[in-house]
């Protein structure tokens, strides 16, 4: 799933590509990603985009009086052309969700790989118009975002830490892969009770944390929509990486999986050397 860091990226590469440039053609392929009818998507054909911005994960496209809103969800992204297709995008059971064309003749195929088709595109009069948008927690890149901001989010909090970084209405854009380098970085268990982190442990943390989000977006400036996901896979020192060694300790790293998605941790660095027991099948180690 893309996460704030590769969203960042992509905004800031959209922005580039399509501010200031005339919608000569919009089509919508997956009927079902459209959240909203009222403004008709219809409506940004002749309209020109202001600009491409990011909350949280959200991509955000200014094109007044309205805002294109999408959500990438776990399998969607968006292929940028230098030179669109003339086929226009047709209602089918392929990846294919919307297709943006602008008056270059340049434009983006928004697309969403797997089963679960949960991408979304959103037309509204706000951003805060979207109900996910509207709940979304501080943006953890913020200049606003310090280490006691971060400590009041967690005080009293009853989750783990993985839970609540995760949480996009504690904190917008940290997702699975991104809250697993956190705190492999921050040497902290998954499973370590939010609310109870001492000051020391909350500084460390917010070091963590916000070091990493910003060496990703670092690495993923610049680059083509097309690069992003490769760039974000060579960067991650534990995600995705179990049976592998830990950069850092040589350890291996271990996994713990959900019913959809799963964590990887370094036992020797974050739990004292103590593996973390399968959440389907026993109780959780602390």
């Amino acid at each position: 799933m893309p996460e704030l860091p590769e969203v960042e990226a992509l905004a800031r590469f959209l922005d580039q590509k399509c501010a200031g440039k005339t919608i000569s053609r919009i089509e919508l392929a997956a009927l079902s990603a459209l959240k909203t009818y009222d403004p008709p998507i219809e409506s940004l054909r002749g309209s020109s985009i202001k600009g491409v911005s990011r909350r949280g994960k959200y991509l955000l496209f200014d094109v007044p009086p309205v805002w294109m809103v999408i959500h990438l969800a776990r399998g969607g992204w968006v292929q940028w052309r230098d030179s669109l297709t003339a086929t226009k995008a047709k209602p089918g059971r392929g990846p294919m969700a919307l297709r943006v064309g602008l008056e270059d003749r340049s434009g983006f195929d928004v697309t969403e790989q797997g089963t679960e088709k949960r991408l979304a595109v959103w037309i509204a009069r706000s951003p805060s118009d979207v109900e996910g948008v509207a709940r979304l927690g501080p943006d953890p890149l913020d200049p606003s975002f310090d280490a006691a901001t971060l400590g009041s989010l967690l005080a009293g909090h009853p989750g783990n830490l993985k839970t609540v970084l995760t949480d996009q209405s504690v904190i917008a854009g940290v997702g699975n892969a991104y809250s697993d380098e956190a705190l492999h970085a921050a040497k902290m268990s998954p499973y370590k009770p939010a609310g109870k982190l001492t000051d020391a442990e909350v500084a460390i943390l917010y070091e963590a944390l916000v070091g990493v989000l910003r060496d990703a977006v670092d690495r993923s400036l610049g680059l083509p929509a097309s690069g992003l996901k490769s760039e974000k896979k060579s960067g991650l020192s534990v995600h995705g990486r179990a049976g592998q060694p830990c950069p850092v300790c040589g350890d291996t790293i271990r996994e713990v999986s959900f019913s959809t998605k799963s964590m990887q941790y370094c036992p020797k660095c974050q739990t004292g050397g103590k593996p973390l027991a399968d959440r389907r099948l026993s109780r959780l180690l602390k």
